[in-house]
């Protein structure tokens, strides 16, 4: 089950403008045919590549759509590149389902962190630089979302693709696997980043493509503080499941996302046991 986005106000810096074909210099999304309620517009699956460089790179081929992944390999021969190596943010399905079909379509192979979603020997160490598109895309360690999370920093375009680290719209939800204090560590390194290096823009997994990065990343490490600061107080105020926190705290959000905020109050409950902070006859 893939889980990216919660409800929250829409990050600072999303132009109002098609997701399709927008990007970079160096990369451009191509939209997977998979909106959803928790996909947001669809998958966004980034195609980097130097300009006029004979190869590219895929970034998170998205669903196994067989459409789709024609529709992937016939953008980049129409710029006269071949798919030289699929590349994943994660292993979520919604962003590599189609690896496997894609690698079969181009014979590219896919790296990825977790060895079971590779093919060939390669992984995604943290520093690793993927150069096959004839630019650099180096690997930046963001775990959070995911234990398996990372971002791809496209240094000549000053641009991070962040997958479900950071979407266009609403915020992350901590997934099964990950951890409230891993991703808060990787906002905090998101955040020096952008500033150091002035990024220009951050590229998401899903949602529209966000023009001021370091005012965006504000906004998630915020978000998290009040959250955080509303799930104490819902203690405070002698709720003891998820389902009442799950109530208090969302009141005010659709409820066919509820089951989906109590995968986030999760992550934050065990957050703050691990501090010391839960009180004895938390259920």
């Amino acid at each position: 089950m893939t889980v990216p986005a919660q409800p929250a106000g829409e990050p600072p810096g999303a132009p109002q403008t098609p997701i399709d074909g927008s990007g970079t210099a160096r990369a451009r999304c191509i939209l997977a045919p998979n909106p959803g309620l928790m996909t947001l517009d669809g998958t966004n699956t980034w195609l980097v590549g130097e300009p006029g460089s004979a190869t590219a790179v895929v970034i998170d081929p998205g669903p196994d759509d067989e459409a789709h992944l024609r529709r992937v390999v016939a953008t980049a021969e129409r710029a006269g590149q071949r798919i030289a190596a699929i590349v994943l943010t994660h292993g979520h399905d919604d962003h590599s389902g189609g690896a496997r079909a894609l690698a079969g379509l181009t014979g590219a192979g896919v790296r990825a962190v977790d060895p079971g979603h590779r093919l060939g020997g390669e992984g995604l160490p943290p520093g690793a630089v993927v150069a096959d598109g004839g630019c650099e895309i180096e690997v930046i360690a963001t775990p959070g979302h995911t234990a398996d999370s990372v971002s791809l920093f496209l240094r000549a375009d000053r641009a991070v693709m962040t997958g479900d680290t950071v979407l266009g719209r609403g915020t992350a939800v901590i997934a099964d696997d990950g951890s409230l204090a891993d991703y808060l560590v990787t906002l905090d390194r998101l955040r020096v980043l952008a500033d150091t290096a002035d990024l220009a823009a951050l590229l998401p997994g899903h949602g529209p493509l966000l023009a001021r990065p370091l005012a965006v990343l504000d906004y998630y490490l915020t978000h998290r503080a009040e959250r955080l600061a509303e799930i104490r107080a819902a203690l405070a105020a002698g709720d003891r499941t998820r389902a009442q926190i799950v109530a208090r705290v969302y009141a005010d959000v659709d409820r066919a996302l509820w089951p989906f905020a109590a995968i986030s109050v999760r992550a934050q409950l065990s957050y703050l046991a691990d501090r010391g902070e839960l009180p004895a006859d938390i259920d």
